[in-house]
């Protein structure tokens, strides 16, 4: 059985993390990067730090690139982050138009191709029914109380800089550059994904098993809208913990539903977990340190990070789940 762990206090130093990169080959496919804060004094740093880590990743996957920022907004507004290719038109007065449909009160902050819609929680629900309605073309990224999701075709360096990522505050996050293997090159195929309230993945790796897996999920009435694999895995995640499961579960379930060559990183409003396939052939490293907790595909993801040089640093045991709470 996998073994569910949380934060080890004595993990073995990795005597010289620089190998970690290369002891299971150099395939070049995605890269990952992750940042869970502990230091609230680092949190209006998070955007930054994690735009830098992602950005050494590029060559990894020049496709696309994606970032979920978990904002430290204690008002505890919800949040719904759209994204059209036409915004000029399509956010044009919607914040008015949303808000005379549901009778609920809505703002709207538009960020080139993206823009989030800041409700209340509770009428989260409906107002993704009201976008619906009203502007049909427009694409949920994301919905819940702190999550932001930006994505697009391009570089890292231009995604971060198209959204302002490193201006962005919050508890932690997780960002992904891609190299297309699944389904084509575009904004819905880059990831994070996102299939449920505050809940979002990236994934380094191919599943085998997504389109059965994808047929028995929308039977359970679970909504996926592309044909990328990892889409499948978010919405099985999900699915898990809509079932009861804690994030932890879910990730050790999927060592025995899914198939293929995986390492997982997903988000949650409270914070982060990691999980790789049992084979564990993508290349994976974390950092731990009083400040933070960061997870990179290469240890060069890692070292801009503060106090890294007196960080515990380790590889990722194969079929082993690690998760962080706030």
């Amino acid at each position: 059985m996998p073994l569910i762990v949380t934060p080890d206090p004595d993990p073995d130093p990795n005597p010289n993390p620089t190998l970690i990169q290369f002891n299971r080959g150099s395939q070049q496919m995605c890269g990952i990067v992750g940042l869970f804060l502990k230091d609230k004094n680092l949190e209006p740093e998070l955007g930054m730090m994690l735009s830098d880590m992602l950005v050494t990743m590029t060559d990894r996957g020049p496709d696309s690139a994606g970032i979920a920022i978990y904002g430290n907004d204690e008002k505890s507004d919800g949040k719904i982050t759209i994204q059209s290719d036409n915004p000029d038109e399509n956010f044009k007065n919607l914040d008015n138009e949303i808000s005379a449909l549901t009778g609920s009160s809505v703002s709207l902050k538009i960020k080139s191709t993206h823009a989030v819609l800041n409700v209340e929680t509770s009428s989260i629900p409906a107002v993704r029914r009201a976008l619906k309605e009203v502007r049909p073309n427009v694409r949920i990224m994301s919905a819940g109380d702190t999550i932001e999701i930006y994505k697009e075709v391009g570089l890292p360096k231009d995604v971060a800089a198209r959204f302002d990522v490193s201006k962005m505050s919050g508890t932690h996050g997780i960002g992904h550059t891609r190299m297309a293997t699944e389904s084509a090159v575009t904004t819905m195929g880059a990831h994070p994904f996102s299939t449920g309230n505050d809940q979002c993945l990236v994934h380094n790796g191919s599943l085998s098993n997504h389109n059965s897996l994808r047929r028995k999920l929308r039977r359970e009435g679970v909504h996926i809208e592309t044909e990328n694999d990892t889409e499948v895995g978010a919405a099985y995640l999900t699915y898990k913990m809509q079932q009861g499961s804690t994030l932890g579960e879910a990730l050790e379930s999927s060592l025995d539903d899914l198939d293929g060559f995986f390492t997982f990183l997903v988000g949650t409003k409270d914070g982060f977990g990691v999980v790789r396939d049992p084979i564990a052939c993508k290349p994976a490293v974390m950092a731990e340190t009083d400040q933070y907790v960061a997870f990179g595909s290469e240890y060069r993801a890692l070292v801009n990070l503060p106090g890294i040089e007196e960080a515990r640093v380790w590889e990722p045991e194969p079929a082993t789940v690690y998760f962080w709470t706030h």
